[in-house]
């Protein structure tokens, strides 16, 4: 028999707002991240604008001496957790942490440490490279940091699957704990991308909006004018959790998981499959693991990163897993107001696809002001939409060819 998951607390850093409920509210409203870089100089870049966290201050939580040796990814993470947990009212001192663990996603690392630590090797010598380089670029330092906050000792690891990182980390965390293996899992994803190098990079493969002129318009998912998407850094995480564990210490419960599935494209290193192939596949997998029929889903958070192929492909796996139901349920992309936080991205979008089922409300997608006809599903355009919400379903598609999706029901 399998086991049941759940989920007890949430935790959100976005450039938003890096609390849930006031995130919520703010998506809610209409309200964009997206501004113009404020965390380092963009004058020789033709990207100026995205979703950075410029006012990050995490010395409420993390050792103003520690900082040095933190990545800003894993900063995020660690303060994600914290509130994730502290959120879930779980007390780690009266748990077995051999089965309790963290699996935290991200698509790059420590991108700001190698970046620094680049430019002291090369102005400076071999000498002056710092020792703590390796330790804090290191994909898996943020699930590490995690675990060492709480002593953890049971499974640890990182997933690094692009922009799938975040649902691809939970949807194991998921399976670890329904198969019994552990009780508690944190998981979910973060990243620290928006850096002179990351920025320059996407911005030169093309993969980037270059609305310059209006930095809150430019992330337009579904949008026939949509011009690519928009970088943000952020993390979110979840605390999820075996239903009998949370239901004998009086747990809040927002939702439990019911199914996980992946894929892979197989097909190029960054373009997604055209015709959705491998998305449809991770959906329908989700929904062969959760048992559920397509018509019980009621909203899908989409990834809608806003990129003309990439939009276009999921409305195309959408409308081929849930046939006529397709243009029933409620879809939108919070990327809209919140950029695209790559490896952070499923992580984030679970927790507003898990908020949307606590309050009956599904988030607009904002700027969809001229819909792309080849997109014709219900991205709840502009305003969110109060509807009864049962079955919420959150996608991650990531450069490498990576699917996930993931859905939660409420709690019967």
């Amino acid at each position: 028999m399998k086991r049941r998951v759940v989920v007890t607390g949430m935790g959100a850093v976005t450039s938003l707002s890096q609390k849930v409920d006031d995130l919520w509210q703010r998506v809610l409203a209409g309200e964009s991240g997206i501004h113009e870089l404020k965390a380092f100089d963009t004058t020789k870049h033709k990207v100026k604008f995205g979703g950075d966290i410029y006012d990050w201050n995490p010395t409420d939580y993390i050792e103003r001496r520690d900082l040095k040796k933190i990545d800003r990814f894993a900063q995020f993470a660690i303060v994600c957790a914290v509130d994730a947990v502290n959120d879930s009212g779980l007390d780690f001192s009266k748990e077995d942490l051999f089965r309790c663990g963290a699996i935290v996603g991200t698509g790059i690392g420590g991108l700001t440490e190698i970046e620094e630590q680049m430019g002291r090797l090369i102005l400076k010598g071999p000498d002056k490279v710092s020792a703590f380089t390796i330790p804090k670029l290191m994909a898996n330092a943020a699930s590490g940091h995690v675990s060492i906050r709480y002593g953890l000792r049971g499974l640890n690891y990182a997933v690094v699957t692009a922009c799938a990182s975040a649902t691809n980390a939970m949807g194991e965390a998921f399976h670890a704990i329904r198969s019994g293996v552990v009780d508690v899992m944190i998981s979910g994803g973060t990243e620290a991308a928006c850096t002179p190098m990351g920025l320059a990079g996407f911005a030169n493969m093309r993969a980037l909006s270059e609305r310059n002129d209006d930095p809150t318009a430019a992330s337009r998912p579904f949008d026939v004018d949509r011009d690519g998407f928009v970088m943000a850094e952020g993390a979110g995480l979840i605390v999820l959790e075996e239903y009998e564990h949370a239901k004998a210490r009086g747990a809040e419960i927002y939702a439990e998981i019911l199914g996980y599935g992946a894929s892979a494209d197989g097909g190029h290193i960054t373009q997604p499959d055209p015709e959705g192939t491998g998305a449809g596949r991770a959906m329908q997998s989700a929904l062969e693991d959760a048992e559920l029929a397509p018509e019980k889903v009621d909203y899908i958070n989409a990834h809608g990163t806003s990129t003309p192929l990439g939009d276009k492909a999921e409305s195309t796996a959408i409308k081929r897993v849930y046939g006529d139901h397709a243009y029933k349920l409620s879809v939108s992309s919070t990327k809209s107001q919140l950029g695209h936080l790559l490896g952070a991205s499923g992580g984030v979008e679970m927790v507003l696809s898990l908020m949307a089922l606590k309050h009956n409300v599904v988030p607009p997608t904002i700027n969809l002001q001229n819909p792309d006809p080849e997109c014709d599903l219900d991205y709840t355009p502009n305003e969110p939409k109060e509807k009864p919400l049962n079955v919420v379903v959150s996608n991650s598609f990531g450069f490498g060819g990576h699917n996930a999706s993931m859905v939660a029901c409420r709690v019967q």
